[in-house]
């Protein structure tokens, strides 16, 4: 069966037709869209810093002959160290906005880190009971605003220049449904688009977007389809999905393409939730105007191990006449996409060892040889961990070098399904189906490595190997240069062509936000999140009992040159 929906010649030509004769964007939301589609090398004004989701500053007065004598200019404290520094920075016109623990906001002298605003909301006591807390990853910043989903179900706009609240909405019954907001907001034209947490829970995930100016709902999309042949029963009213990260733009296209978590129970024991699970663990394209979908394709049809499609980027990539879109699933393979209309151009693995298929067909996407965890109350070895070939962090591209710069983890799971009626009273409970157990691969030792990889063919040039499987976000940048913090603590400079390790700094704590660069006043930074956090960190300890003593922390480290 196919699993891409494209838009008929039909509706194309009328497409065409409508965008020839349709209206100009109003001034403000075309300067807005302006500054948001990245002319300024100098800002990094989302949180991929452009649509194409490709991190990657064009900044070049930090480079390979100079990095060397790079040193701290300042370092703010958010005061929140629960989950560490999740976040990746905006910085706009000289200012930067970030978000820490309990959503705590900041606006700050990008060059000196003096504090001009912040903003601390009064949260929900129901957040304390969440599973997904009390972290977030992002901002998002347009139309005068800084627009963020909290913890306890809003999404909250403040005004850009003081940090008052300009509106928020209540959009998610967290004290009903257990889920919420921890990803960063895709401003798109007019419009924040932005998705919920629901993948371990027994409630139906959807993916919003509100006027930017009022907070009005403009669209939602449910993850979970409306069909008995794809959820068979009633399961899918539990059928979890959502899409928690922030997808990217095609503004030529006017699509949005959004990854969507897993579905409900993790776990299948038989039965559980029959058919393919549409659109759980699926990369949709969306009207950005209407949330109309235009195609889907289901990375893994009924997920049996949790490797959703919502994590990290979707590269918005051109190559030999193609427009193509390039996306990571969580099982380590990456899925290429004619992004016109979701047909495959390639699948390859990012990782070394996985046995939950034998391969997937690079021609159709097709999963061949599927291993699944079954039978109940016997433990099953699966590779990769539910944590996945690499978690929710992302990936960098250099136009440049033509190389993407990635992360991926070489560990395996013992895998013990159990049976699990689903908590829907009085409020969500975890529906996951079964536990896990790190192990390490067979044969050998678990580790994590960056590589600079073809994002098309998956052809590698260079590899970095890491002791302890690294889980924080990428960036390369115009001067040549791939800056990655591990999770001992310590943010490296490599080089973008050989990987040679050019400088590194101990910041006290390990990363799993994302670093970023920017310039103000004619001198480029390098802005890097410091602070161990993460749901996955309680997996490590099975193996590596030490990471179970690794300081925690929550520091924003800025470095520029000497």
């Amino acid at each position: 069966m196919r699993k891409w929906l494209s838009v008929g010649r039909a509706s194309l030509l009328f497409v065409l037709l409508a965008l020839c004769i349709a209206p100009p964007l109003a001034s403000g939301q075309t300067a807005g869209l302006s500054r948001l589609q990245n002319e300024d090398p100098n800002n990094w004004p989302m949180y991929h810093r452009s649509y194409d989701g490709f991190r990657f500053s064009p900044l070049s007065q930090i480079n390979k002959d100079n990095v060397k004598t790079l040193t701290v200019a300042w370092v703010h404290q958010p005061g929140a160290i629960v989950q560490g520094l999740e976040s990746t920075p905006i910085v706009v016109d000289g200012v930067m906005y970030y978000i820490a623990s309990y959503n705590r906001v900041f606006a700050l002298d990008a060059a000196t880190g003096k504090e001009i605003w912040h903003y601390y909301p009064k949260l929900d006591p129901v957040v304390n009971t969440l599973f997904f807390q009390p972290y977030n990853r992002g901002v998002g910043v347009g139309n005068g605003k800084v627009f963020f989903g909290s913890l306890d179900g809003r999404v909250i706009a403040l005004d850009q220049k003081t940090g008052k609240v300009a509106w928020e909405k209540q959009i998610l019954d967290t004290k009903k449904c257990s889920c919420n907001f921890t990803g960063a907001p895709l401003v798109v034209k007019d419009k924040v688009v932005l998705g919920q947490t629901a993948g371990e829970l027994p409630i139906q995930g959807k993916i919003y977007a509100l006027m930017a100016a009022t907070g009005e709902k403009a669209w939602e999309f449910n993850t979970i389809k409306d069909d008995r042949k794809s959820w068979g029963g009633n399961s899918g009213k539990v059928g979890g999905g959502g899409g928690w990260m922030t997808g990217s733009f095609d503004a030529a296209l006017n699509l949005v393409y959004w990854g969507t978590a897993n579905p409900a129970p993790d776990y299948d024991w038989g039965g559980a939730r029959p058919g393919d699970n549409l659109y759980t663990s699926s990369v949709l394209a969306l009207d950005a105007d209407s949330g109309q979908l235009k195609w889907y394709y289901q990375e893994i049809p009924h997920d049996d191990w949790d490797y959703d499609s919502g994590l990290g980027e979707s590269l918005v990539l051109d190559r030999d006449g193609k427009k193509l879109l390039v996306h990571q699933n969580k099982s380590g393979f990456v899925f290429v996409y004619d992004r016109t209309n979701g047909k495959i151009q390639n699948v390859w693995p990012m990782n070394q060892v996985y046995n939950w298929v034998k391969t997937i067909d690079p021609k159709t996407g097709e999963l061949i040889g599927r291993n699944p965890p079954r039978e109940v109350g016997k433990p099953k070895f699966i590779c990769p961990w539910i944590a996945g070939g690499r978690s929710w962090n992302s990936g960098s591209y250099n136009p440049k070098t033509k190389l993407w710069y990635n992360t991926a983890m070489e560990v395996c799971e013992e895998v013990t399904v159990e049976k699990q009626t689903p908590q829907t009273e009085p409020a969500a409970g975890l529906f996951f189906g079964g536990d896990q157990v790190a192990k390490h691969p067979p044969g050998g030792e678990a580790y994590g490595h960056l590589d600079a990889r073809d994002p098309v063919t998956g052809e590698r040039k260079w590899s970095i190997n890491f002791k302890y499987p690294p889980i924080g976000s990428v960036l390369s940048t115009g001067g040549g240069l791939v800056i990655h913090g591990d999770l001992e603590g310590i943010v490296h400079a490599y080089d973008a062509d050989t990987g040679e390790q050019l400088w590194h700094f101990r910041t006290g704590s390990g990363h799993r936000g994302g670093p970023i660069s920017y310039a103000v006043n004619g001198k480029q930074y390098i802005a890097v999140p410091s602070g161990l956090g993460s749901l996955v960190l309680g997996l490590y300890p099975a193996l590596w009992p030490e990471v179970e003593d690794f300081p925690a922390g929550a520091a924003m480290f800025v470095f520029t040159l000497k």
